[in-house]
């Protein structure tokens, strides 16, 4: 069969050119696939060779270097590239192996251009060609042998076989052409040269369907590796996720929820699932979500709402989820953005939040302690202020209280004045509860806490409520097993309980009503006991006064203990009452709760660390309750009464104001400095038949006793003076004369005051609140000795 060669070339033009395009079209949409760019490029060589061949055979041409040369140089880049092109794809360097190629090129021609101008061997010539192609089929080989067998793909399998077919087809021609050296060329080449155009044509287009599935088996591997890679980073991104401590939750525009992580999972109470799980059935309507204020808040107000009407993402909004009924609230920070598509459609809305409940919580405590705070230093601010000014009014209502009692004495029985003077007492005893009122809010009275049990206090404090209690109110006291002792001051404990019980008596407002005090002993760690109290106590005395009266509502329960806040009537209530309690309690070491409800009467539980059991007192085991016996007249009741237990310090209450004339003649200094209780006390003492020496300037009294050291039977001197307090000058005058007695008045004593005077050999301490009508008595103690005084 004769073929055509001129149309052989013609068709190899042609598919050179559709593969040039194929190859160029592949490195342009798939650059990340090494190889067809150099393809492309043997494909262009070898349609150079063509026209180069297709010239030489031409009729009308001559043999040159050019034609000749050029056609197997092109035809031997053409392989050159094919294998610089593999070695692109299997991703090996090629700048070192395109050095070799172009000297193997230029190594080509000039080999052409020798055995054409010197010896004109077209056998030879062509015979070097194929050798040189038959290498790079060699090399080839190699790679696909190096590469291929570890991928095993049926595409470098195929590659391999052309390859083969490639190098036997040249090694046959390389022999065909070393056996034909001394052969006509012409004839050879006129009936070998088509064959050999059809064997390159037909190569050529094998050839590109083995590579173009090269790249698509490349393209494949790619596909799967950024495959891999997606599903790694989302499953990494998933593990992030899900092992962060910030909640995550990706909702559809439906607001059902298409994923959620382990964080928001624990927050909103559901249980863990694997994180593959489908979309949750959920939706955001199930939850109850609450503004920073604790308010539910309205649909238009939700974050899902709000990035799905503006499409703006929301940042930092505090945000209260109750998941389910009953379920407590928790606290979430919340920011909120939008998930578009590719055409800007909404796909999600993400929603992330971190957990702040405890910050809430820690945040809700700090300002109830900045609440505590701030009450506790109006408290302290008021009780320095109160002190102060009960100081000075101590002394103006003991003048006056002192000057209406003689005035009583000068005047006949059936004077009207009398009636006028026992007004102004009455008034300024008025005046002197409410100032002792004030000393107990600032913690500035005498107190001298000793083992009491609160069996006795509680018994004491009844007896004196049912006295002042209306029939129609039901009093019931009772203690619980155990022993109740504690370190306190009786006479104070008796207060907070006469004031709770007052208090309660006008809650009850004349209606028939209930009155409950209760005391029990519990242990540290009892859990009816409410948390924070020391651990350290030996164990909790509580005392429960419980009515039924109106209750308070939630704006008096936060006002309750401000000092001169009250609820009763203009003049039936100084406002004190409860400060006072609370003054006393803290100073105590105690603490209070409060439970009430307007109309649902008030609960005041008061715990007092117990003292250390005393295995023998008889009141361990003794049981006491004490009930009502019916009716009893209604009598006013204030918040002072008589003393429950003895008091180191002078508190001897009504003692007689009348002249002794037969009272021995003593002489007694006094020391104060306001004038007005000086003419007093000098009054009150010469109608006892006393000599009175009295000083308001420290150093004329101390002049006094050294000019005559045994002329005074007692020295009585105020403590607070300004320059030289009362302590100093008991001190310089024992250090005159140490046998003579000595003591000290003052408005309010403390625990050093009270050590310091013991240590300086002061005889007593007065407390000058009830110094005033009892002032006689104490000095008849004083100077006669316990046995005559009594």
């Amino acid at each position: 069969m004769h073929l055509d060669l001129p149309t052989l070339l013609l068709i190899r033009l042609c598919l050179d050119g559709f593969l040039v395009a194929l190859y160029l079209s592949f490195a342009r949409r798939h650059n990340a696939v090494g190889g067809p760019a150099w393809w492309a490029a043997s494909v262009a060589a070898s349609a150079v060779a063509s026209l180069g061949v297709g010239t030489a055979l031409s009729e009308t041409a001559t043999l040159s270097v050019v034609t000749v040369g050029g056609s197997l140089t092109a035809m031997y880049a053409s392989h050159a590239c094919v294998w610089l092109g593999l070695r692109s794809y299997l991703g090996l360097p090629v700048r070192q192996s395109l050095k070799w190629a172009i000297w193997g090129g230029v190594a080509m021609f000039a080999g052409q251009a020798l055995l054409l101008e010197l010896w004109d061997i077209p056998p030879a010539r062509r015979a070097l060609f194929i050798f040189a192609a038959l290498v790079l089929v060699v090399l080839n080989l190699m790679l696909v042998r190096r590469r291929g067998d570890r991928h095993m793909s049926g595409e470098f399998q195929a590659l391999r076989w052309l390859l083969v077919f490639e190098g036997v087809g040249l090694a046959v021609l390389l022999i065909r052409l070393l056996s034909s050296l001394g052969s006509d060329t012409a004839t050879l080449l006129s009936v070998g040269a088509s064959y050999v155009v059809l064997f390159i044509t037909l190569d050529g287009l094998l050839r590109a369907v083995v590579l173009s599935a090269l790249v698509s088996y490349r393209l494949q591997q790619n596909s799967e590796r950024n495959l891999q890679k997606l599903a790694d980073g989302k499953a990494k991104l998933r593990a992030l996720i899900d092992n962060i401590h910030a909640g995550v939750i990706v909702f559809n525009p439906d607001q059902s929820i298409e994923t959620i992580n382990a964080a928001a999972r624990r927050f909103v109470g559901w249980p863990s699932v694997p994180s593959t799980c489908a979309a949750q059935p959920h939706r955001l309507l199930d939850w109850s979500l609450l503004n920073a204020e604790g308010q539910p808040l309205a649909r238009h107000e939700m974050p899902f709402e709000q990035v799905l009407a503006t499409g703006q993402p929301l940042t930092d909004v505090v945000i209260g989820v109750r998941p389910r009924a009953g379920a407590g609230v928790r606290w979430a920070l919340c920011n909120a953005f939008a998930e578009n598509d590719a055409l800007g459609g909404l796909r999600h809305v993400v929603i992330t939040f971190v957990d702040i409940t405890s910050l809430q919580l820690a945040q809700s405590e700090q300002k109830a302690l900045q609440v505590q705070l701030a009450q506790s230093q109006k408290m302290e601010a008021l009780g320095t202020l109160a002190g102060g000014v009960a100081h000075d009014f101590n002394n103006i209502l003991a003048a006056i209280l002192g000057n209406a009692d003689l005035a009583r004495q000068d005047i006949l029985p059936d004077a009207p004045a009398r009636q006028s003077l026992h007004e102004i007492s009455t008034a300024a005893r008025r005046g002197r509860e409410l100032v002792r009122q004030i000393l107990a809010f600032s913690r500035q009275q005498p107190m001298e806490r000793q083992r009491i049990s609160m069996r006795a206090i509680l018994a004491e404090s009844c007896s004196l409520l049912k006295a002042a209690m209306p029939s129609q109110v039901h009093l019931d006291a009772h203690c619980g097993p155990g022993d109740l002792s504690i370190l306190a001051d009786a006479t104070q404990l008796g207060q907070v309980l006469l004031n709770l019980g007052t208090n309660a008596r006008h809650a009850m407002g004349g209606q028939p009503g209930r009155l409950e005090l209760r005391v029990d002993r519990f242990r540290v760690n009892d859990l009816a006991l409410p948390s924070g109290l020391p651990t350290s106590w030996p164990g909790v005395i509580r005392v429960r006064v419980r009515d039924n009266g109106c209750g308070m509502d939630e704006a008096t329960r936060l006002r309750m203990f401000e000092p001169f806040f009250t609820t009763r009537s203009q003049g039936t209530g100084t406002g004190l009452g409860l400060p006072v309690v609370l003054g006393i309690v803290q100073s105590h070491e105690g603490t209070i709760e409060v439970q009430s409800e307007l109309g649902a009467g008030s609960t005041f539980d008061l715990f007092f660390p117990a003292a250390a059991v005393d295995t023998g007192s008889d009141d361990i085991d003794s049981d006491w309750s004490g009930h009502d016996a019916g009716p009893t007249i209604a009598t006013n009741i204030t918040a002072t009464t008589t003393p429950i237990a003895a008091k180191s310090y002078s508190s001897v209450q009504n003692a007689s104001m009348s002249p002794e004339p037969d009272s021995p003649n003593r002489h007694i200094l006094y020391l104060d400095d306001d004038d007005t209780l000086v003419f007093l006390v000098r009054r009150l003492l010469q109608r006892r038949g006393y000599t009175v020496s009295t000083f308001t300037d420290q150093q004329e009294a101390i002049e006094a006793v050294r000019a005559q050291p045994d002329a005074f039977d007692l020295l009585m001197t105020d403590f607070n003076m300004p320059g030289m307090s009362g302590l100093d000058v008991a001190k310089a005058v024992l250090a005159i004369n140490p046998s003579l007695p000595v003591a000290i008045a003052s408005g309010y004593i403390t625990d050093e005051l009270q050590a310091e005077s013991v240590a300086a050999g002061v005889r007593e301490v007065v407390f000058k609140t009830d110094a005033v009508e009892d002032f006689c008595a104490v000095v008849a103690r004083l100077v006669s000795g316990p046995e005559q005084a009594a």
